[in-house]
């Protein structure tokens, strides 16, 4: 006979709360953390050996640890937090048990073992292949299998989440629509079903020519697969930490978007184009035509941007119409000066929403330009340009949505509030210090993935001009600091979850952190947002001028001017 769920009620909303859907969440949040701080002190090993003055690791350690802090903060850190997303959005939101606990458990498992055996292959020091993993580099096979293992257990846990959409539709614990937050976690579990797929079509045949039962691997189709993994992962961080900010601005400011509509068709714009950006991996591949390259780049490119641009919009004019109707309504920018900017968790995501728009969209564009590609494929250019993306956008947004899970779902206050509203903005800077001077190195031509840029052991030498060496220190002192911002944000978390007050009901029912705004379908009901209009204006003054300089970089190494 099956156990009946139990349930809380959250002093904060009068909804229930299945405790198996809160175990997962903290499981898998937990276990997300540990990751970040595993990765990013890796990170900060790669970022201090990149910088010539400091060249920290030798040769075979450094490949080893650039492998594992790709895969630990790209893959490890953002999918188990991104499971407890999946469990808070459809179980919490919607006011619902969990469908099959036990096969999310199931799946949390296989996740944490495969995470472990990868973890375990790469510091082996036999599966320094980086994150791409191109073959014909060949890693251990407990490397490609803890890869499996870890992707069928992120199946698994979609598969829970879908299902328990179903439930709460059949036991009707919700009416109307979903909330768009729960919406935008739909579209990035389909994204991840599409994501794990392509991983399963390329990386079960590669572990199988790893072990000696296939001969040969075809490198192209081998990449064009891969990325069907590699980039569209990134999608499903895209539209989880676009949720998040929905999230954040409804629960913060009581804040709705502009047009819910709108903003569930910029949703599904992820699933019907962002795939196609990953393109801008392949342009520079030989074995692959130029009518898929221009296809992808030229015209589909701008379709996959489209619905970034239109939350990068919505979101702000949301803001906006919440703070313009608390009475902020003198002059033009008064609601952006009101604004709690001392709310670690609302500058996190305000701080995420404009270096993810100024940094990686932009950027994100000009690497998917055919031609531009030409002189930034395989250069820093490209690690800057996704460290805008999945750092400064990803991480940071989580970093911030965390700052009101732990009261909520962990029921602890979060200490050090003096120190923790500076935590977004110290980690903000750093992040944008690499983004920034990552792709200044790159334009100036520094290759990715390589150990040192002075080439010290080579028969050929090259001489870099000394602003790539001045990019590089900057660099380091910028993954200094974001490093610095990231320890604080695990000590204030960790601390808080072990040692912060228990949040008594009593004073969760006087000051509940869940609005409507983030659990029901509804629309701001003004198009009055002239602050917002202006922002627009300049994100979109910024991109024409990018776009010319990078044009007229290109004509100056072509001589065709």
């Amino acid at each position: 006979m099956a156990k009946a769920p139990t349930f809380r009620t959250c002093p904060d909303t009068g909804l229930k709360i299945h405790s198996q859907a809160e175990a997962l969440i903290k499981a898998n949040a937990v276990v997300a953390v540990v990751y970040l701080l595993v990765g990013g002190l890796l990170g900060l090993g790669v970022a201090l050996t990149r910088w010539p003055a400091v060249h920290l690791l030798d040769a075979e350690t450094f490949y080893a640890v650039l492998t594992a802090h790709g895969i630990d903060v790209l893959l490890f850190w953002i999918i188990f937090f991104e499971m407890a997303i999946l469990y808070f959005a459809s179980a919490i939101l919607l006011n619902s048990r969990l469908a099959a606990p036990w096969l999310a458990w199931v799946g949390f498992a296989m996740m944490l073992v495969g995470s472990v055996i990868v973890n375990y292959a790469v510091l082996q020091g036999e599966s320094s292949v980086m994150f791409t993993s191109y073959v014909p580099m060949q890693a251990a096979p407990e490397f490609y299998l803890g890869i499996i293992l870890f992707a069928v257990g992120a199946l698994i846990g979609c598969m829970v989440f879908f299902a328990t959409l179903v439930v709460a539709k059949e036991e009707k614990t919700y009416e109307g629509s979903v909330p768009l937050v729960t919406f935008g976690a739909v579209v990035a579990a389909i994204i991840a079903v599409f994501t794990i797929a392509s991983g399963a079509i390329i990386l079960i045949p590669t572990f199988l020519w790893s072990v000696g039962i296939i001969s040969e691997i075809d490198s192209v189709v081998y990449k064009i697969v891969w990325w069907g993994m590699g980039h569209a992962s990134q999608q499903i961080n895209v539209s989880a930490h676009v949720a998040v900010w929905y999230l954040i601005a409804a629960i913060v400011l009581g804040a709705r978007p502009i047009s819910e509509k709108v903003s569930r068709f910029a949703f599904l714009l992820y699933i019907l184009f962002l795939q196609l950006a990953s393109a801008h991996h392949l342009l520079a591949e030989p074995g692959i035509s130029s009518e898929y390259k221009v296809f992808n780049t030229s015209y589909a490119l701008y379709l996959a941007v489209l619905g970034s641009m239109i939350h990068g919009m919505s979101i702000p004019g949301a803001v906006e119409a919440a703070q313009r109707a608390k009475g902020f309504t003198h002059g033009i920018f008064q609601w952006l000066r009101r604004a709690p900017w001392g709310n670690p968790a609302f500058s996190g995501m305000a701080l995420s929403l404009v270096m993810f728009g100024f940094l990686g969209g932009i950027s994100g564009v000009i690497l998917g330009t055919e031609q531009i590609n030409l002189i930034m494929h395989n250069t820093l250019y490209v690690p800057g340009h996704f460290h805008a993306t999945v750092v400064a956008g990803t991480t940071l947004a989580f970093m911030a949505v965390t700052y009101l899970v732990v009261p909520l779902i962990f029921r602890r206050e979060l200490i050090w509030p003096g120190l923790l509203k500076w935590q977004p903005y110290i980690f903000a800077v750093g992040v944008a210090g690499i983004s920034v001077f990552m792709m200044g190195a790159g334009t100036l031509g520094v290759a990715r993935r390589h150990w040192d840029i002075t080439f010290s052991d080579s028969i050929f030498s090259f001489d870099y001009p000394p602003a790539a060496f001045l990019m590089m220190g900057l660099n380091g002192i910028s993954a200094i600091l974001a490093a610095l911002g990231g320890v604080i944000f695990i000590l204030v978390v960790v601390g808080s979850i072990l040692f912060g007050k228990r949040r008594e009901e009593a004073a969760a029912r006087e000051a509940p952190m869940l609005t409507p705004a983030a659990m029901t379908y509804g629309t701001a009901g003004t198009w009055h947002l002239p602050g917002t209009y202006i922002l627009v204006g300049v994100f979109f003054t910024a991109f024409v001028l990018y776009y010319f300089i990078n044009w007229k970089f290109l004509s100056e190494v072509w001589p065709l001017s």
